[in-house]
């Protein structure tokens, strides 16, 4: 009977150790979680900045591009009206 006890009271011991162990090693994870979320929120944030900056990006080039073109467009117009003149 008591080696019986004995065994109750040491796997009782040992679960209760490995419960304690768990709990903390939860907390761990929980914490992992929360800075692994929070990272991939930051990317999240950081990915969409970049995409908003060049679409902007895209958009002034193609501003520059058109007014080059109004540019080279008004260079060319003389010539072409000293030709309906002839």
């Amino acid at each position: 009977m008591w080696k019986k006890l004995y065994e109750v009271l040491s796997r009782l011991f040992a679960l209760t150790q490995k419960v304690e162990r768990h709990d903390k090693e939860i907390v761990g994870l929980q914490q992992e979680l929360k800075d692994l979320t929070a990272v991939a929120q930051r990317l999240v944030y950081e990915i969409h900045r970049i995409s908003e900056r060049e679409t902007h990006e895209r958009d002034k080039m193609q501003l520059r591009l058109e007014n080059q073109l109004l540019r080279f467009e008004r260079r060319l117009e003389p010539a072409g009206k000293d030709d309906d003149n002839d």
